[in-house]
């Protein structure tokens, strides 16, 4: 983390000019090269399997693992893993999750093609009786996809990478995971069955339907879509017009993928706007919500604002200057609506990059002055919280003791697309997304007609 340049002084890496605020290739390189780092050494190279955070004796997270696999191709291309090493690791997840035990049985690693939340890391095998989950099964094989998208190789371990992608991707079965509905469940428990939610209102499952929409074996109906949509929440917030979802990470997870920017489905079309847009709206509504800062929480500003689901100081109630304040755990917070109990993500602000650059960049600027990278491995910390920190002595900050790997892959990710637009332009080739985009009704742009 020593001796990378904060900002450009005077031209960026192409020799263009460019303003105060703007950062550094070093800096982003060391960004970009922290958070890699997490996936290649919280990992079991065996199985492919990604632990959940950086603790002892963490399960896997499955999520994690569509992180890592959509993480490889950036490696490689920044030079951070040979491309043999990459391709290794790949193949090792891929396999792994093609031989894993598909039953209905309590310990199996998934069922109808989806997979457990979390899994044992050496045997991988479902733990602590998680749900069978639609949201991070389609996390997990969007990462299959860009992998299949990235080794198109005519070597034969890239064959079996895209051969493997695709057999993993064609057997999830969407059908069974709608439950009878036309929407989709958040999952299953051999237990006690599905889940009682299904996947409505504005939220990260978007990337969740357009894959199922996309299957040629077991797809979506179109009409899943509208219904999906027609559960959205338009708001008007801080003068910005939108369409809702309090935390960050709402408006980046399916952006990884899919470049959102210049098509539209019809409810997009009606508003004006694209869902690029919108997220980008929703990062100042953020920054306008720390300005404002209704519940007078400290370090919050223009250049200091975040919220999404992280990390957090508690579960606690104290005193703080004569007022009750309750900190959570790890908690999926929002603005304006919270919850919020003065945690701050950099991670997700890093996130949103491409969305704002004219205020992301500033506002990680002043997080470097906080060294909130400093002595990190891998980067900024899942959160930190200056009010909890009055409770704890001479520290100006609480600072979560942990990574997370969901955290790590979109900072990565979105950096990326923000500088090359390289995990975008794979995706753009993979024809199972543009068959779902095509059936949600996405026109436009890159996508045409």
């Amino acid at each position: 983390m020593e001796g990378t340049c904060l900002v450009r002084s005077k031209r960026s890496c192409d020799g263009s000019n460019v303003n105060d605020h703007e950062l550094s290739c070093d800096f982003l390189d060391a960004l970009q090269r922290e958070s890699f780092d997490y996936f290649v050494y919280e990992a079991n190279p065996l199985n492919g399997l990604i632990a959940d955070k950086n603790e002892a004796r963490s399960p896997a997270s499955i999520a994690a693992v569509g992180f890592a696999l959509s993480s490889y191709p950036v490696g490689v291309e920044r030079g951070f893993m040979r491309r043999t090493d990459a391709i290794t690791r790949t193949l090792a997840t891929l396999r792994f999750f093609h031989t894993s035990v598909q039953s209905a049985d309590v310990d199996a690693t998934g069922y109808k093609g989806l997979y457990y939340h979390f899994l044992d890391m050496e045997s991988g095998r479902r733990v602590w009786n998680c749900e069978l989950s639609t949201i991070d099964s389609a996390i997990l094989i969007a990462g299959v996809l860009t992998a299949a998208a990235y080794f198109s190789g005519d070597g034969e371990d890239e064959r079996e990478i895209r051969a493997l992608a695709d057999a993993l991707y064609l057997r999830a079965d969407w059908n069974w995971a709608q439950n009878g509905g036309v929407t989709v469940s958040h999952g299953w428990r051999p237990e006690r069955s599905f889940l009682r939610y299904r996947w409505e209102g504005y939220c990260e499952a978007m990337i969740l339907y357009l894959l199922g929409l996309g299957s040629p074996t077991h797809p979506l109906p179109r009409e899943s879509w509208a219904r999906w949509t027609s559960t959205y929440h338009w708001r008007t917030l801080y003068d910005h017009e939108l369409l809702y979802a309090g935390p960050l990470f709402i408006h980046q997870f399916s952006h990884i993928w899919i470049d959102f920017r210049g098509i539209q489905d019809d409810y997009m079309r009606g508003r004006g706007i694209d869902y690029f847009e919108n997220s980008r709206r929703a990062t100042y509504v953020q920054q306008q919500y720390a300005i404002a800062n209704p519940a007078r929480y400290d370090a919050y500003g223009e250049n200091s604002w975040g919220l999404t689901a992280s990390d957090g100081p508690g579960p606690a109630t104290c005193m703080i200057e004569g007022k009750k304040r309750r900190f959570f755990g790890y908690r999926a917070r929002g603005a304006p609506d919270g919850p919020d109990d003065g945690s701050i993500a950099p991670w997700a602000v890093a996130a949103s990059l491409p969305f704002a650059p004219g205020i992301v960049q500033p506002t990680l600027a002043h997080f470097e002055t906080l060294k909130l990278r400093e002595n990190n491995a891998y980067g900024f910390k899942a959160t930190f919280n200056a009010t909890a920190a009055s409770r704890r002595g001479p520290s100006r900050l609480w600072i979560s003791p942990f990574h997370f790997a969901i955290n790590q892959g979109p900072l990565l990710l979105m950096l990326e697309n923000h500088r090359t637009g390289l995990i975008w332009n794979l995706l753009r080739q993979c024809c199972y997304l543009v068959a779902g985009l095509r059936r949600a009704g996405f026109l436009g742009g890159w996508l045409g007609a």
